[in-house]
């Protein structure tokens, strides 16, 4: 197994584009089982909410922390992107077939994800039951809460400890999930690797971040139909980043 941290190759400010351009065109050529993926996590996402609406503070973190698991979610998206660009036909037994293969690493990752994902709805709650007496009724009364009413920061701080938190995922796992899924790599130089392409790109990764951000939102404020479109189209888009980012030379097929 090799150990050494993959280099990172620099990007132009504005690569993120074409990665949703080449997504894009993934997405409409592998059809199907692409939308499979977006319908999956939209009906996980209806799951979820109909859970969280019985206890209120686990509304937010819940909805975020499933989006923390999102880059192992979109593990079939990137082996059917794999398979085009090797000019091979794309089926959905190809993402059943990717899972059942799924690398210690890959599972390892996937662990640590939903950890994450879980540590961050109890944060969540936590914070929620510290600082809030009120009780609300609807929706309506705990998003005027949250976004209006409350006056020791609640939101804000809820908001800051969310987006270290996030950025911390972002970076570990921007391009460490297809590279797992690709070559015969550890976690750990996998995940350094990531690190290493965040940083060495700060501003085509912070686009990339924010366009990644606006797809969820979007998504969010459509009942999150949106997410049909958004999760494949990122997944495959994720694909093309790995492959501009990660210098490979050195590292062995995955088998």
């Amino acid at each position: 197994m090799n150990v050494a941290i993959p280099n990172a190759r620099i990007v132009d400010t504005a690569r993120p584009l074409q990665w949703l351009a080449r997504g894009w065109r993934d997405f409409l050529a592998v059809g199907w089982p692409s939308v499979a993926h977006g319908v999956a996590v939209t009906a996980g996402g209806w799951v979820i909410l109909a859970v969280t609406l019985v206890f209120w503070p686990l509304l937010p973190g819940a909805f975020s922390g499933f989006v923390l698991i999102a880059p192992i979610l979109a593990t079939g998206l990137y082996e059917l992107s794999r398979l085009r660009g090797l000019g091979r036909p794309a089926e959905f037994s190809d993402v059943v077939a990717s899972w059942r293969r799924g690398t210690r690493p890959l599972v390892q990752l996937g662990l640590l994800l939903l950890a994450a994902a879980t540590a961050w709805v109890v944060v969540s709650a936590l914070l929620f039951g510290l600082f809030v007496s009120e009780r609300f009724a609807t929706p309506a009364e705990f998003l005027r809460y949250a976004l209006v009413s409350q006056g020791q920061g609640l939101f804000a701080l809820w908001l800051v400890l969310g987006g270290l938190g996030s950025a911390v995922v972002f970076a570990l796992t921007a391009v460490s999930v297809p590279l797992l899924l690709d070559r015969d790599i550890a976690l750990r130089p996998a995940l350094l690797a990531s690190v290493r392409a965040v940083g060495d790109n700060p501003v085509a990764m912070a686009l990339w971040a924010g366009i990644i951000l606006a797809a969820t939102m979007l998504s969010l404020a459509t009942g999150l139909l949106g997410f049909i479109v958004t999760i494949p189209l990122i997944g495959h888009a994720t694909w093309h980043a790995y492959l501009d980012l990660v210098d490979t030379d050195g590292l062995p097929l995955r088998r």
